[in-house]
């Protein structure tokens, strides 16, 4: 049996002794892998989880070394290969697993913020429909009243609150009819019967239901299409994307104005325009337009002339477009903006 050659009192006093010289190398190179990290706190993940592997294999580099004297004997260039063989196992690691988290915190961060703006966007909802729907329902809890109470007698005044009572009463079923849609987009309950349509059917027939309010607010309504294409979609909910951008045009179109439907082919897209008279939106407001209930800055105070949605349409529209496989966009143009619609054609 071969002896020690020294005790264990001895090997624990020469470790005492190298330790304070080994922690001597060691820290500053820590340090600085400190700083560098955080000098890359706002950088990727990836290249911090590196740093943060490499720093204690240099410091284990630089202790080693240290007490080594910088003698490289066979037992120091083992020891060295083997850091070496660790590193190059756990430095892609380390890549691979930070580009994995970030991933993963970016779509925890986007799951959050989608969280909170669905959150908002239904407060929103809930506090614009809270005050359009009490609008007409105050009208029309008066107009009961007064004929009921016999105040309005007359069957000429009779008439005419009956016949407002019946304007009102079809606003609130035009809003809930609109809750009922925006309800069924988001929750992804909204099933298409996909079928061949004619483009032409579909605008004419929109730009028809909207003739009473366009005269009524004395807009000039106008058609023009170098090709009248045929879609792949469906005819109610092709109809409703429609006339909900004509109703939102002539809606902010002054008297006197003009709204310019177009139609034509670009590529394996028709494309459907819809231009008002509107002024023009704001540009820190064009991209909230399709957002539930939000109406702009000029439109916070509905008015009575029944015109006036719930600010729901525009939001209907988006859904509906992007249930259809298609794309909605907006933008300033001339007095006024110009809403575009791209739908697949049909095969």
């Amino acid at each position: 049996m071969i002896e020690p050659s020294e005790s264990f009192g001895e090997m624990l006093t020469h470790v005492w002794h190298i330790l304070p010289l080994a922690l001597a190398f060691a820290l500053p190179v820590a340090a600085v892998g400190g700083l560098v990290l955080y000098w890359l706190r706002r950088g990727s993940l990836a290249t911090t989880l590196t740093v943060l592997v490499l720093i204690p294999m240099l410091a284990t580099f630089a202790g080693v070394l240290g007490i080594s004297g910088f003698m490289f004997t066979p037992a120091l260039t083992t020891m060295l290969l083997v850091c070496f063989l660790v590193a190059v196992v756990t430095v892609p690691a380390a890549i691979v697993l930070g580009r994995a988290i970030a991933r993963r915190s970016v779509w925890e961060r986007e799951a959050r913020e989608r969280e909170r703006a669905g959150e908002a966007a239904r407060r929103d909802l809930v506090a614009w429909m809270s005050h359009d729907l009490r609008s007409p329902l105050a009208g029309i809890r008066a107009m009961a009243e007064a004929l009921a109470d016999g105040i309005v007698a007359q069957p000429r005044e009779v008439s005419a609150y009956a016949h407002r009572i019946s304007g009102e009463t079809a606003r609130l079923s035009d809003m809930v009819n609109d809750l009922f849609e925006l309800s069924r987009i988001t929750a992804g309950a909204l099933r298409l019967t996909m079928s061949a349509v004619p483009l032409c059917e579909v605008i004419s027939d929109a730009l028809e239901a909207q003739t009473a309010v366009a005269e009524r607010k004395k807009v000039h309504v106008r058609t023009a299409a170098h090709d009248w294409p045929v879609v792949s979609g469906s005819d109610p909910e092709l109809a409703r994307i429609v006339r909900n951008l004509v109703s939102n045009a002539i809606r902010h179109t002054p008297p006197d104005g003009t709204v310019e439907v177009h139609v034509g082919i670009d590529g394996n897209n028709a494309v459907v325009s819809v231009a008002d008279g509107c002024g023009g939106i704001p540009e820190d407001e064009i991209g909230r337009v399709f957002e539930v209930a939000y109406r702009g800055t000029q439109a916070r105070t509905p008015d009575h002339s029944g015109t006036t949605g719930g600010g729901l349409g525009l939001a209907i529209a988006k859904g509906l477009v992007e249930a259809h496989r298609g794309r909605i966009d907006v933008r300033n143009q001339g007095a006024g903006c110009r809403f575009e619609v791209r739908l697949p054609l049909a095969a």
